[in-house]
């Protein structure tokens, strides 16, 4: 058997963006993309993006980001960067980025309103950047702002897809007329038919996320690991709707709760308190074990996670198939077709 660290890898624009074998990201996720989890995700082939925010201070970053060096193995790795729309929340992220950029971290993931001084910096110190966004009207506005791929989210995604009530499929078909720059998949994605699928769309890589959650990798305590084995593609609810910055979660008391209170004309996060902080679930359930506390970020693609499984294996078993399912496709060409195979 061929060694998968010098198997033949896919040749996409996003591949050779990023410099990985498979035509995979792991977005960051908020609490859990620390060393280990971005480290295992680029030793497979992929191209993971440690979290910032998910730190209690620059030094605690700056610790972790020089972790995940050693624990890579020499795999280049990335940097998520998130803007937030609440005021005060930015004031630490040019500070993140120059940390990322001294590490020698030259790819990156941003997330949110008017990145281009972030994707200028890191372009200026020889980076690309991925642009996560919600709506056609956004990745055209970041292709202008000078972004080199767009992930295009819709909303079946976990955590925030936006207001966009559109799936991706039909975001990403829409986009690919008007969008230059490569396009990547990003929601729900959990199977080989679904990556065979994205990329026979005309996209050149696939996002995921909640397909490695219950990984080995993954630092949640075992009781709420065992939660995620144990929910279907329906256990998953979009709340927080009312703030317009929806949030797509695990179907549990507190996101119950939430909705409780929308009903009743909550609308700022104000209104929710402590129900709607990300505190709330990092102690509650991923550190303290209790899956109904907190609202904790998962899409409907966790109806594909059957076993907690290494994110080498998670990957291996996304991928696997998508060779025979091209040719399967090739097969169903008119005898008579032009096109080779």
């Amino acid at each position: 058997m061929q060694d998968k660290a010098t198997a033949p890898g896919w040749r996409t624009r996003i591949t050779e963006l990023f410099g990985i074998r498979l035509p995979v990201l792991a977005g960051g996720l908020m609490w859990l993309s620390d060393a280990p989890y971005v480290a295992a995700v680029v030793r497979a082939g992929a191209m993971g993006f440690m979290t910032p925010r998910s730190f209690d201070s620059r030094d605690q970053f700056a610790r972790e980001l020089a972790r995940c060096a050693e624990l890579a193995d020499g795999h280049p790795f990335g940097v998520n960067l998130n803007l937030s729309a609440r005021s005060g929340a930015n004031d630490q992220v040019e500070a993140w980025l120059e940390q990322a950029l001294e590490a020698g971290v030259r790819h990156f993931e941003t997330v949110g309103p008017s990145p281009q001084p972030l994707m200028a910096r890191i372009h200026a110190a020889g980076g690309v950047v991925i642009h996560k966004c919600a709506s056609i009207e956004h990745a055209i506005k970041a292709q202008a702002a000078g972004a080199d791929a767009i992930a295009l989210v819709g909303m079946e995604a976990g955590g925030h897809p936006g207001m966009n009530p559109l799936p991706t499929s039909l975001l990403c078909t829409m986009a690919l007329d008007r969008l230059h720059i490569p396009l990547a998949f990003r929601g729900g994605i959990g199977s080989s038919r679904q990556v065979a699928a994205a990329l026979t769309l005309g996209c050149e890589a696939v996002v995921i996320g909640t397909r490695l959650l219950a990984c080995h990798e993954v630092s949640i305590h075992p009781v709420y690991r065992q939660r995620l084995l144990e929910s279907q593609a329906q256990d998953s609810v979009v709340v927080l709707r009312s703030t317009g910055n929806p949030w797509r979660v695990l179907n549990n008391e507190t996101a119950r709760a939430v909705s409780d209170l929308e009903r009743a004309g909550a609308t700022r996060y104000e209104d929710f308190g402590e129900l709607a902080l990300g505190v709330t679930g990092r102690d509650g359930a991923y550190r303290g074990g209790d899956p109904d506390r907190g609202l904790l970020s998962m899409g409907p693609s966790i109806g594909f996670v059957h076993r907690s499984e290494s994110i080498a294996e998670a990957i291996e078993s996304l991928m696997k198939d998508v060779p025979d399912l091209f040719a399967r496709t090739r097969q169903l060409l008119p005898v008579n077709s032009e096109i080779a195979p």
